[in-house]
């Protein structure tokens, strides 16, 4: 499963926009159109897929180096956002939630920040720009708590990527 920052990335490198991509597709994506018709996958459990919009995204490209790159990124931004806008309305009703908080450095995104917020009967939580650069400053904070709570690891702990904080 591709994550969603690392789409934005390959997106971007795509496109020549270099790294890091979120805030460099965001900033064209600003004078695009969303033009570009890009293939969403749709899951029945809350699972996640932008590994077809990517490679879209990358065909349309080398088949037409032509096109408009600022409606591609736009049409990108829309195509990820409403998967990820259409599984969090199905997490949602399945929890009966009504708070959301976006995290994690595409929460900058400035497309994605203003569609979330269009989400009827749901308050939604957006940290400031800065703390949305990536995730350490989130992971900073876990750890701070833990250490305030004793749960320390020796310097032998390895990467547990599906740790749960």
């Amino acid at each position: 499963m591709m994550l969603f920052g690392e789409a934005f990335d390959k997106v971007a490198r795509v496109v020549g926009l270099g790294y890091p991509g979120g805030p460099k597709v965001d900033t064209l994506a600003k004078q695009g159109k969303p033009t570009i018709d890009l293939p969403k996958t749709h899951f029945e459990n809350l699972d996640f897929s932008f590994s077809g919009i990517k490679t879209a995204v990358i065909n349309l490209n080398h088949k037409n180096p032509n096109v408009n790159k600022a409606d591609l990124c736009l049409s990108f931004e829309k195509a990820v956002t409403e998967v990820l806008i259409e599984n969090t309305k199905k997490a949602l009703k399945q929890t009966g939630e009504k708070t959301l908080v976006l995290g994690g450095g595409v929460s900058a995104n400035s497309y994605i920040r203003n569609e979330f917020l269009k989400l009827e009967n749901v308050k939604v939580y957006t940290p400031d720009l800065k703390l949305c650069t990536d995730n350490a400053a989130m992971i900073a904070s876990a750890g701070y708590y833990n250490y305030m709570n004793n749960k320390i690891d020796n310097l032998e702990l390895n990467a547990i990527p599906n740790l749960t904080l």
